[in-house]
This record gives C-alpha cells, structure tokens and sequence, in this order.
C-alpha cells in the first residue's frame, strides 16, 4: 500500500518539473522575436555618426501612465519592434533627467535636478517647449529635426507613423495623403 502513494507522488513531481520548464520557455523570448534596443541619447548620437539611420526619440517621464502604456502595448509589438531596430536609432529620453548629457562640446542639464518635475534642457529642445507626455521626436540621418507626434498611439496607427518617416514617404508627400495608401501589417 506504500508504494503506491510514494509513485503518485513521483510521478506528481517529475510532471510539475515538466510543467515549470515548459511556462519558463514560454517566458523566454525565442531569436525570432524582435525587442527594441534603447540607446540613450549621446549613444544614439555617437553611432550616428560612424553609421548614419534616423534617431527616434521617446521622450517621457517616469510618473507618465500613458508612457507606460506605450512601452507594454506599442514598443512591445513584434511588428513595431522589428521595423524600428531595422530603421531608427531608437532613444528613451526622461524629459526629468537628473543627468548632464554633451553633445560635441554643449552641455545640456536640468536646471533644477533637486525639484519635482523640473525638465532637462535637451528635452524642452526637442519637444520645442510643448511639454507633453509621451511625444515622439523624429531626426533624418544628418540628425536633423523632422517633427514631433504627442500622445499615446496604438500599434496600428504608430505603424503608419513609422513607416512615414522610416521609408521616406515624408519627402514627397503629405502624411494625409501617405494614410489613405498604407497598409501595414498590424490588424485592429
């Protein structure tokens, strides 16, 4: 009568061992998912230079909720992910950043790094003061500034938006007339 209990219970353990290690595969990401890689800006800066590619700039705060949305929904589609590796230089920049960041030679800080929700310089120079949580800078590959889109945006619409800028289109036709053509692979 002993041995049986003692086989359910091995036989209880070696199917619990089985389970847990396929749900940690499943929590793995496989090499044919794509994940944004983050630069911060003078990486993103630097890079451009020796390899020139557009820079993407997420700018946003650590108390922003739709910022946080945006990182869970739109950056982590595959579809998002995988054309913005290929095509920008991807930059998180924490409009609150305490740091000082250089770019050949010019310094931009926080004036105030000790106060609540005091904006770096670099930000309020790319969102050109119009201070909005999330926004989005995009800079061509000379690293000029191209435009700024504010708010958070689903996948499919940030498609269309990345795309724009990522293929070109920006240079010969308006963004109106590019939406009513696009077909982009992200589904509602």
């Amino acid at each position: 009568m002993q041995k049986l209990p003692l086989t359910l219970l091995i036989l209880a353990v070696q199917l619990f061992a089985v389970s847990a290690a396929s749900a940690q595969k499943k929590d793995q990401k496989t090499p044919t998912e794509t994940i944004i890689k983050w630069y911060s800006f003078e990486e993103a800066y630097q890079l451009n230079k020796k390899k020139p590619k557009k820079v993407f700039v997420d700018v946003y705060t650590d108390w922003c909720g739709w910022c946080k949305k945006m990182d869970a929904e739109t950056f982590a589609n595959p579809v998002i992910a995988k054309y913005m590796q290929k095509h920008f230089y991807c930059v998180k920049l924490n409009a609150e950043l305490k740091d000082t960041i250089v770019l050949d030679g010019v310094k931009f800080i926080n004036p105030n790094p000790s106060s609540r929700r005091s904006t770096h310089q670099l930000a309020n120079e790319l969102l050109r003061d119009k201070m909005s949580y999330p926004s989005y800078v995009f800079l061509n590959d000379k690293g000029n500034y191209l435009t700024m889109v504010a708010g958070y945006q689903a996948a499919e619409n940030f498609e269309m938006i990345i795309h724009y800028f990522g293929d070109d289109a920006y240079l010969k036709q308006t963004f109106d007339v590019y939406k009513t053509s696009f077909v982009g692979e992200i589904k509602k």
